[in-house]
């Protein structure tokens, strides 16, 4: 095995280790701080692919502002850090197996998959168009001004929740 492959199984393993947290954790905390580690092995996996661009906007966008939004949304409505109702669902079950159906139609399926084996040169500037989209008013700067809007509502509406009501 390479470096590469065992560095790709370790991460891999984190993953799949952290992605279960989050969902059988019963702090929600530890299940938010699971999910930083999560976004962060994925980001992990594509700088092992060498899409940098793409590592560091997993790291930026879903880690720094994300992630941490939802940790700020959990501790500042501290009645959700007291509930103490049932954590698990009922149908439990039912989820498993439809995720074990899908585990096995993809491996069934993808090894009967023809995958090119040399990729198409990505050019040079197609970094400068992408920013250039980004900020630009007639493409993608009115979806992310959106975004910033929704993501700064929902902060203050978690303000007010936790808020005294006297």
């Amino acid at each position: 095995m390479t470096p590469m492959q065992i560095i790709f199984i370790g991460v891999a393993v984190v993953i799949a280790g952290s992605a279960m947290m989050v969902v059988t954790v019963r702090n929600l905390v530890h299940a938010a701080l699971a999910l930083i580690v999560t976004l962060f092995g994925v980001a992990v996996l594509f700088a092992l692919l060498e899409a940098g661009f793409l590592a560091v906007v997993q790291v930026v966008l879903y880690i720094g502002a994300i992630a941490i939004l939802i940790i700020f949304a959990i501790m500042l409505t501290r009645r959700v850090m007291q509930d103490v109702g049932p954590q698990t669902n009922t149908q439990w079950w039912l989820g498993a197996l439809v995720a074990a159906a899908l585990f096995a139609a993809l491996f069934w399926i993808l090894p009967q998959v023809q995958f090119p084996l040399t990729t198409a040169a990505v050019p040079a500037d197609s970094l400068i168009t992408l920013g250039a989209s980004l900020v630009d008013m007639n493409r993608y700067a009115l979806p992310f001004e959106v975004a910033s809007v929704l993501l700064i509502v929902a902060l203050i509406g978690a303000i007010v929740v936790a808020g005294d009501k006297e």
